[in-house]
């Protein structure tokens, strides 16, 4: 997918930080993707056309929030996620004039109560809206004037809903009209008897019955619930923004419990799997060369790392989808998809026969190379967290990080979580919270760069570091210590006390 923005920067505290337990920064992600829309959605279907062939049909969505009948959408866009799109090429022309519409449960029942009570709208107030409305109205009223029964005019340049907003809008004025869409933004306008009007209106055929501008209105949600229903495997890469956006904009608003969303989720598709999570795995396991993004991890598992064992399966694009072939397309989101794919059949292949030790079968089945994929299944990367991954069908296993630093100041009064991090900046990045007036808490998922860091501030003079201890640094075991001693010394002089009385 891609979206108007990942990060909200209006929202304090809102970046995600090496602190963050997975609930936490649910939270934090939850906000953000309330703001934020999405503009591109990518589907490739892998389809196993003979023993060891996959043939994709990858597809590109422009996606726009639905305007028919339900309260307007408001979305936010990020400076830097709009230039970053638009240096990829992204057509935002297409993206606003020719969005798919889209909407939620929520969304979806109250148009379905206003097309019952016949109270919906398009929720625009633009002129320009106004003026297609009443330029068409003008046309229609100036013909029928002179027109024949049966005879028929054609209105042009209608976008959107724009096609049923007009249609509705003559039918209700004008009852010797009927009207019908032709496709290619025109609609036709036929002068036809009351008696004609009627039969036509009771026709299954009419495209402006309520289940059919009900089915317009939902659009990709439509193609959502059947992904839902044939319950396939889900690819994606680092892909918890991807999953919480199909949740928010297709099922339902984002619950305010991250234990919920992970059950509504794992419901919704019970095998996900994540190729960033399987090719850190490959990394370990076959001597993957270091990546950094889909695009490379793809590259790399093209090259052939097991030129001895039996061939990987061949991936073929579709007739339509052939210039994914000839030329790359990164960040736009059918090309992303395919490349999401076939990274997994590859590093699934290369699995199995490390796994195997090569003796694989010349045309391993889906069901195998899934087998090899089982610990990785439902397990979606986690950036920069507590966690290493997300786990949507089980508990969520905490992340290896090295330890944690403390670092006491002496002699620099005032010092801020931010001077702190400028600090250490050159060093690593290293996430800090402030622990008490004078210390500080430095996070890295480096461990080369913690004992850098141990080393090289062994005799700074006004920053001591070292290796954080709960039971020593922490504040409200700090606190707890004092109380017990403070006890402690009350019950020991009572007890002398009361002993030299009885004396």
């Amino acid at each position: 997918m891609e979206f108007t923005g990942l990060h909200s920067t209006s929202l304090q505290n809102n970046e995600p930080s090496l602190f963050d337990s997975p609930a936490e920064r649910y939270v934090k992600a939850r906000q953000s993707v309330q703001h934020f829309t999405l503009v591109q959605l990518g589907l490739a279907i892998f389809s196993k056309e003979n023993s060891n062939k996959y043939v994709v049909h990858s597809y590109n969505f422009f996606l726009f929030p639905s305007t028919l009948g339900i309260k307007d959408v408001e979305f936010t866009l990020s400076a830097s996620s709009i230039q970053f799109l638009s240096h990829y090429g992204f057509d935002y022309n297409k993206f606003l004039k020719d969005g798919i519409p889209y909407m939620n449960e929520v969304q979806e029942k109250i148009l379905r109560q206003r097309l019952l009570a016949g109270t919906w709208k398009v929720c625009s107030t633009s002129n320009a809206d106004r003026d297609v409305l009443k330029k068409a109205i003008d046309e229609v009223t100036t013909w029928i004037a002179a027109a024949k029964e049966e005879d028929t005019m054609i209105l042009q340049d209608l976008n959107g809903y724009h096609m049923i907003d007009v249609q509705l809008v003559l039918r209700q004025a004008l009852e010797n009209v009927w009207t019908e869409p032709l496709g290619d933004k025109k609609v036709m306008v036929k002068k036809v008897s009351p008696e004609h009007r009627q039969l036509l209106e009771n026709s299954s055929y009419d495209r402006c019955q309520k289940k059919l501008i009900l089915l317009s209105a939902r659009g990709f949600t439509n193609l959502f619930q059947i992904l839902v229903k044939v319950k396939k495997p889900l690819v994606g890469h680092n892909m918890l923004m991807d999953l919480m956006h199909l949740h928010d904009k297709f099922y339902r608003p984002l619950p305010e419990s991250y234990e919920e969303f992970k059950r509504n989720i794992h419901n919704l598709f019970p095998v996900i799997i994540d190729t960033k999570t399987v090719t850190k795995s490959v990394q370990k396991k076959c001597l993957f060369p270091r990546v950094s993004n889909l695009v490379e991890a793809y590259a790399v598992l093209c090259s052939n790392l097991n030129p001895k064992g039996p061939p990987c399966p061949v991936i073929a694009l579709a007739s339509g989808c052939s210039r994914y072939a000839e030329k790359k397309f990164p960040h736009e989101a059918g090309y992303d998809a395919f490349l999401c794919g076939s990274v997994l059949l590859m590093s699934a292949h290369l699995l199995l026969c490390r796994s195997t030790d090569g003796a694989v079968e010349a045309e391993p089945s889906f069901s195998q190379y899934l087998a090899v994929l089982a610990e990785h299944v439902n397990k979606v990367n986690f950036i920069r967290g507590g966690v290493s991954s997300i786990n949507f069908s089980g508990e969520d296993s905490p992340c290896r990080h090295p330890p944690a630093l403390v670092v006491h100041v002496r002699g620099w009064p005032g010092l801020t979580e931010g001077q702190i991090y400028q600090e250490f900046k050159a060093h690593c990045r290293f996430d800090v919270r402030r622990l008490s007036k004078n210390q500080f808490i430095l996070l890295s998922n480096k461990y080369k760069k913690v004992r850098h860091v141990l080393r090289d501030y062994r005799h700074h003079p006004h920053l001591q570091v070292s290796v954080y201890r709960h039971w020593r640094h922490s504040p409200s075991v700090n606190c707890l210590l004092q109380i017990s001693g403070i006890v402690a010394l009350w019950s020991l002089l009572a007890f002398v006390l009361g002993g030299a009385r009885s004396c």
